[in-house]
């Protein structure tokens, strides 16, 4: 149970940091800060959902795409973001293209260097 809350916080902070980080790069991109959280949230949801549908989707159907399961899924999670969320934006579709890339670059990234701020020892130490 203590495993799959930190991993469920592992990923919204990762989500976050991916969000932020596209926002302050990319122009076209806009977080409301009252929102932010929201916005987060429901694309943290979203993407979980739809990386085990869409890998299971494409491996049914043996297609080629199978690899890039995990941008497809930052894509369409970004874009029902966009579409439920009041206070997150994105224009252009060179705007989606950057934040897409920028979100699942900016989210694996996180997912991987959070852990090491001290949740392994924490995880390490306790019994499973």
């Amino acid at each position: 149970m203590i495993r799959l809350i930190v991993r469920t916080a592992v990923a919204v902070a990762a989500n976050a940091v991916g969000l932020i980080v596209a926002a302050l790069v990319l122009d076209g991109m806009d977080i409301d800060v009252a929102s932010f959280i929201i916005a987060v949230i429901i694309f943290t949801i979203v993407f979980a959902l739809m990386l085990p549908f869409l890998a299971s989707q494409l491996r049914r159907r043996g297609s080629s795409a199978l690899g890039g399961v995990a941008l497809i899924a930052t894509l369409v999670s970004l874009i029902i973001t966009d579409l439920v969320s009041d206070g997150f934006s994105i224009d252009g579709i060179g705007t989606w293209i950057a934040a897409t890339l920028i979100v699942w670059a900016g989210s694996l990234l996180a997912a991987f260097v959070l852990p090491y701020l001290g949740l392994r020892k924490y995880l390490e130490e306790r019994p499973a």
